[in-house]
């Protein structure tokens, strides 16, 4: 069956994230099936001048900021108020079949308005609790006001929309506790374009002579650089990895909030030498970068975040062929099968970490096998149109609760 599905997101490309790669590879596989999508972001997207955008062959619908924007509680009002028009707008004119909105909340209660005014079904996918991200960016605190009102609006989209999809059995799990019925949430797990990353064969002659990484062995992140990640962690080891291996280099692509404290902290402990800081990189330019690598480290911190939430960087990792090594918190436990699919060490431990990678590259093992075995896992699971096909049966389940229903005239 085929579908016409307005995407209500809070961001996209060409903003570059995890948020937005995933929010694009839905949309491809979902017109690779047939499928009608169209696309609008809430005020909260930044960077875009105008209603309409078109990135990557793909149009966005967006939303014009408020001047009350920044002003806090008023603000969140603000991205609601603003949001409901659009989405009307659109649902009249374009005669969608569902609406499919992403979070966060606010996403979610704008669609709910909507879906409830024109007898329209509501499919909410949640990626991440958005209070617990406030948690770790210092804008909120875990247990305080803002973080309960979060959590009970975010509840509350849970009970009112017709389905809710999630990205991990964690945060599946988290949804059913708040009393939500087990059969109304899917899991959409994350998934990687497994054309966009073949298996990589050697490094990038050109870019090993540019960073100078010719018969060196490279750990490597490429990825936003946020407190959760826990990069700091992997340059704390840096000094320790040294001494058993002087041959080892950091390869850190990317950037976000952390990025100074990082840089500042390599050259605290001396080892601003060793380790490489790209910056951000248009996303064609990775899979050049991941050729670099012989390890890619994910040492993220334990938090509730974390825990819950599995991430894209290390499958697009395995999908390449690298060996990886990462912090045994729930969201990579989810992922990475110790010992057969990659490697898991102790959160929030140096000491651990610094094991894991003398373990790694003072082995004469071959890891082929595993290898072999973390790519079938993305190829096999792992990919965005298996993935993305779970799909048709929320949509179906969505429609049925509300047919038969009126069509509406626009």
């Amino acid at each position: 069956m085929s579908y016409r599905v307005l995407h209500v997101f809070d961001h996209s490309i060409p903003l570059q994230d995890g948020y937005s790669y995933r929010s694009r590879a839905i949309i491809r596989a979902q017109r690779h099936m047939g499928w009608d999508t169209l696309h609008v972001t809430s005020a909260k997207h930044s960077g875009t001048h105008g209603s309409e955008e078109e990135v990557d062959g793909l149009v966005f619908h967006r939303t014009a900021p408020s001047p009350l924007g920044r002003v806090p509680l008023i603000g969140q009002i603000e991205v609601i108020r603003s949001l409901v028009p659009r989405i009307e707008s659109l649902v009249k004119r374009e005669r969608v079949d569902l609406i499919h909105a992403h979070s966060p909340c606010l996403n979610g209660l704008a669609a709910v308005r909507v879906g409830r005014k024109l007898e329209i079904p509501v499919v909410y996918e949640v990626r991440a609790f958005w209070e617990d991200a406030a948690v770790d960016q210092g804008t909120a605190r875990e247990g305080g006001m803002r973080y309960r009102m979060t959590r009970a609006l975010e509840t509350r989209v849970f009970r009112t929309a017709d389905q809710v999809t999630c990205i991990c059995e964690g945060l599946r799990a988290e949804i059913v506790a708040r009393g939500i019925d087990t059969e109304k949430v899917t899991v959409i797990p994350n998934a990687v374009d497994i054309d966009a990353f073949p298996i990589l064969h050697g490094p990038d002659l050109e870019l090993e002579r540019r960073y100078d990484l010719k018969g060196k062995k490279v750990l490597g992140f490429i990825g936003s650089f946020y407190a959760y990640e826990g990069l700091d962690i992997l340059i704390a080891a840096m000094p320790k990895i040294l001494a058993a291996n002087p041959d080892v280099r950091l390869l850190l692509v990317g950037g976000g909030p952390e990025d100074a404290r990082l840089r500042a902290m390599a050259n605290e402990l001396g080892v601003s030498h060793v380790v490489i800081f790209t910056g951000r990189v248009p996303h064609g330019e990775v899979p050049r970068l991941s050729s670099l690598v012989d390890l890619f480290v994910f040492p993220r911190r334990a938090m509730r975040l974390t825990e819950l939430v599995t991430p894209l960087k290390p499958m697009e990792a395995m999908a390449q062929g690298k060996l990886v090594a990462a912090s045994d918190v729930g969201g990579h436990r989810e992922l990475i099968e110790h010992g057969r699919t990659g490697f898991l060490f102790r959160h929030d431990n140096v000491s651990d970490l610094c094991r894991c990678v003398a373990q790694v590259f003072s082995t004469v093992a071959d890891h082929t096998q595993m290898v072999a075995a973390a790519r079938e896992f993305v190829e096999t699971g792992r990919n965005w149109r298996s993935s993305v096909k779970r799909y048709e049966t929320v949509y179906k389940n969505a429609l049925a609760i509300l047919r038969p229903r009126s069509r509406f005239i626009g």
